[in-house]
């Protein structure tokens, strides 16, 4: 049944008139050994109605009524206790004023105002703890068992936050530092360190683990990833501190630790201010939009409302889903769906025609390093290099102010086709630049990104679905990663700050082996390396065991961005534009072989992979 808010108030304010009853009445009898307190009958009925007064107006004034007892907390206390505060005051001066009271019991004045704050506190204290006895269950018993790791404010907040669940129940808490070790926080004891997780887990036949650690570094989530793992459990973890602070989730949102954790990629802070003057209210076009990199770089195009984002893409499904993701998410964002090949020069001319682009981000490629090695070099240079030079020339003929070309750490020293031919396209830009013109021709390299289109991690997730085995290449091989959103977020930051003519390199941080990714993958899905091995297949065509982001004869000079160095590398040939503009434009079919001796012709450090 639910009761009306006015007759809930009523009730309330009924219960602090009693409660005031029962203080003054209580003082007393307390004050003369639980005995009538004979010869005090006029002034405990005379100094009732001056009580009430006093409370019913300090009780308005203090608010006491907003609050709803369910959840009464520390700041309904306050109240509490400023309207007991303003009673007591008011019967001190009332005591020294009048001469009849100047005989009080000193020990009246002190019991009457605890009484009253107990009474009116510990009632609705009581009244909370009993209903949230009867809807979540007293407590014990219910709920999914989970040990949480992390005695801090998070801990105490998840602790709090999962006693009001249903659904999980925790039952012990582990921490790193020993001061902790055998309190409490909301009733559960904190066990001791995380190396006696497995012990802990074991002990309370509980199979889940919250890490209540949100500034927890990569190697913490992989230490308790890992013991985890041993104890058959499932990991999960907070929202981190930003999120936490922001009021955008709360402490028990929590997910299952994702392989970006415990990577460590620290998140990006990009200077907005510059972006924004270079995006807002602009004409921005991005080729390949509905790819990977493509498609997250639209949507953080969105945060600095342009005018209006022209959305270039091959793949029908790709540009439909792209597409759909704006009207969905962002339906306020003026966006041009336009199905177009970047290897069609007549289509782009007339994609910038119609739209006159300020700035075009160029990250349509064929990026799949085996599929181009075989078969498919000739397809590639036309896509990565063709491609490139037909929208950069577009976008100097019709004045775009900025042309970024998305590159790849694989340019460097190349050792494969696809590698090759991105490094050839930067050649192509680099070129364009130095002819002069309105255009700043910028490009900005980067390694592996977590979870694009053909990237490993996608693979992994697919053999351990189907139960394995999890196919590496090699036990050594080594790879950079990055998060999409950060990749993107960069790729602006550089296009704000570059003058043009630059090669941008982001700050990939520590490579990552390969195995020991597929090894934290398969843990994280609950398995162990019994149950999904990792076999080895060797390298494939094309295939380093390990990537640069610099060439040997590249210089590196700092930005004022900590993730972000300018590449010096050395010269474009002479007659390479020519040359290669010639080349490009034959229509008949070039072997495999013929494209690789051309591209080490003018590119000495490409070492083709010998299949």
């Amino acid at each position: 049944m639910i009761i009306p808010t006015r007759f809930r108030t009523a009730l309330v304010f009924l219960f602090d008139v009693g409660a005031i009853f029962v203080a003054w009445l209580g003082a007393f009898f307390i004050r003369f050994n639980f005995e009538w307190p004979v010869g005090w009958d006029k002034t405990i009925i005379a100094g009732l109605p001056l009580l009430l007064l006093v409370q019913i107006v300090a009780c308005r004034w203090a608010g006491l009524y907003r609050g709803m007892w369910m959840f009464a907390s520390l700041p309904d206390l306050k109240r509490v206790l400023t309207a007991v505060l303003a009673s007591t005051v008011a019967l001190l001066v009332f005591a020294f004023l009048e001469r009849e009271y100047a005989a009080l019991p000193r020990s009246i004045l002190l019991l009457y105002p605890l009484l009253l704050l107990l009474i009116m506190g510990g009632g609705r204290a009581a009244w909370r703890m009993w209903k949230e006895h009867r809807l979540y269950g007293g407590g014990t018993g219910r709920g999914t068992p989970v040990v949480v790791v992390g005695a801090g404010t998070a801990g105490a907040m998840l602790v709090r936050e999962l006693g009001r669940s249903t659904e999980w129940h925790v039952v012990a808490l582990v921490d790193d530092d020993p001061a902790k070790w055998g309190l409490e926080l909301s009733g559960c004891r904190v066990e001791g360190g995380s190396d006696k997780l497995v012990e802990v887990l074991g002990t309370w036949g509980a199979r889940h683990v919250i890490l209540a650690i949100p500034s927890a570094k990569a190697d913490v989530l992989r230490r308790i990833s890992e013991t985890a793992s041993k104890a058959g459990a499932a990991l999960f973890t907070v929202p981190g501190l930003s999120e936490l602070m922001s009021g955008r989730v709360a402490v028990n949102m929590m997910r299952p630790v994702k392989i970006e954790d415990l990577l460590g990629r620290e998140s990006v802070r990009i200077d907005n201010q510059n972006i924004q003057s270079m995006l807002t209210g602009k004409h921005i076009l991005v080729t390949g939009a509905g790819g990977s990199i493509g498609s997250e770089l639209c949507r953080q195009l969105a945060r600095f409302s342009p005018a209006r984002l022209i959305l270039v893409e091959s793949s029908e499904f790709a540009l439909y889903s792209i597409e759909q993701w704006f009207s969905e998410n962002r339906p306020e964002i003026a966006i041009v769906p336009l199905a177009g090949d970047v290897k069609d020069a007549i289509r782009m001319n007339e994609i910038f025609s119609s739209w006159r682009p300020s700035v075009v981000f160029h990250a349509a490629a064929y990026k799949h390093v085996p599929l181009m090695e075989v078969g498919n070099a000739w397809q590639a240079v036309r896509n990565n290099v063709l491609g490139t030079l037909n929208v950069a020339q577009a976008a100097a003929h019709h004045g775009v102010e900025r042309f970024v070309l998305i590159s790849t750490d694989k340019a460097v020293n190349p050792t494969n086709v696809m590698g090759a031919t991105k490094r050839m396209a930067e050649m192509m830009c680099e070129v364009l630049h130095c002819q002069g013109g309105e255009t700043r021709f910028q490009m900005v390299r980067f390694g592996n990104v977590l979870g694009s289109t053909g990237s490993v991690i996608p693979k992994f997730h697919a053999q351990i679905a189907r139960g394995g085995p999890v196919t590496v290449t090699h036990p050594d091989i080594t790879r950079y990663f990055m998060s999409i959103p950060e990749a993107a977020q960069l790729v602006l930051q550089a296009a704000a700050m570059g003058k043009g003519g630059e090669v941008f390199v982001l700050d990939m941080g520590e490579p990552v082996r390969i195995a020991d990714l597929a090894r934290n993958m398969i843990r994280l899905s609950g398995f162990s390396e019994e149950e999904i091995p990792v076999e080895f297949t060797g390298l494939r065509p094309g295939e380093k065991l390990y990537e640069e982001l610099l060439a040997d004869s590249e210089e590196t000079l700092e930005t004022p961005h900590a993730k972000l160095r300018i590449a010096r590398s050395r010269p474009v040939p002479e007659g390479f534009f020519e040359e290669n503009q010639a080349w490009l434009a034959q229509t008949g079919p070039v072997s495999d072989g013929d494209v690789r001796a051309h591209l080490q012709r003018w590119m000495p450090e490409y070492l083709p992979f010998k299949c």
